[in-house]
């Protein structure tokens, strides 16, 4: 055997070697072997493919850019690498290199410059994967990047409106009547909203009192969401696969008086007001309003 191949088949060990320690979680030890697989064999695109994916995993936005770029320039046909080259060019908001990539996994994007702005329509991703895994709504503006329309729990660190980089890979299912969706997980909080959170707790007597809540707040930028019926905690298993039966039952609740209410609180600004003239006009009424932001 030749220098050349004997060179090849020792990167593929120290490859493999490499990928045995990454899945038991030692990304430093793999990350070393990978190198030497590279410096044996510098045309091995998978040994640079999974640096840019450690990396990517690490937030560490430099390195899995020109890893996956590397990958990308050896293996122009493996969509994986050029997906995962135009997330980490959307992180450092290179935008020319994000654009390319995704017209060459075949999505169509509008514009020809600077960042991309486009609804491809609501998606569900998972806030914290590696902690309580929250699963939120929001819309899709890029291939990349969601805009969370729901109210996240404030101990969540995120808040509604936020724009966070979504990883491309589906992991879990959400379904609206018929319709399923598949779950992103959240990479990073790309750009940070102007709200903050709040939490009320009120008693209604039917839930037109709620429909009469959402005209005031309708008529300014807050928002507000009903923790008490659209909120859900399942297993680990459903959360990442498909919700069981027994999970769409849980949605189902008995009527409550006393609900929870997520509330999107824009700049700071102050919403006691709103509940005020909500009481006058209802038989509803605002037991607790919780906020460092708000004084009521």
């Amino acid at each position: 055997m030749n220098l050349f191949n004997l060179n090849k088949k020792r990167a593929q060990k120290y490859h493999q070697e490499a990928q045995h320690l990454s899945d038991a979680g030692k990304d430093s030890e793999a990350i070393e072997l990978y190198l030497k697989a590279i410096e044996l064999d510098p045309e091995k695109s998978e040994s640079f493919y999974n640096l840019g994916l450690i990396y990517k995993y690490r937030n560490e936005w430099l390195l899995s850019f020109d890893y996956n770029k590397r990958a990308n320039e050896l293996a122009p046909e493996d969509e994986a690498a050029r997906w995962n080259l135009a997330i980490a060019a959307t992180a450092l908001r290179q935008w020319d290199i994000a654009r390319l990539a995704w017209k060459q996994n075949g999505i169509e994007i509008e514009g020809d410059d600077g960042p991309i702005n486009m609804n491809f329509g609501i998606t569900p991703v998972r806030l914290n994967p590696d902690g309580d895994g929250e699963v939120v709504w929001g819309t899709r503006i890029d291939p990349a990047r969601v805009r969370i329309d729901s109210i996240p729990y404030a101990d969540s660190g995120f808040k509604y409106g936020d724009v966070v980089l979504n990883d491309g890979a589906p992991v879990g299912y959400r379904k609206i009547g018929e319709r399923e969706y598949s779950v992103f997980n959240v990479l990073e909080v790309f750009e940070s909203s102007e709200y903050e959170t709040s939490i009320a707790s009120v008693e209604i007597l039917q839930e037109e009192d709620l429909q009469e809540l959402e005209k005031i707040f309708s008529a300014t930028p807050h928002n507000f969401e009903d923790w008490t019926t659209n909120i859900r905690n399942i297993c680990r298993q459903c959360s990442e696969g498909r919700p069981h039966d027994h999970h769409d039952a849980e949605l189902k609740n008995e009527w409550s008086a006393q609900r929870t209410l997520g509330v999107a609180i824009y700049k700071n600004q102050h919403v006691y007001q709103l509940f005020e003239d909500w009481q006058k006009r209802t038989g509803a009424k605002l037991l607790s309003l919780k906020s460092s932001d708000v004084r009521c």
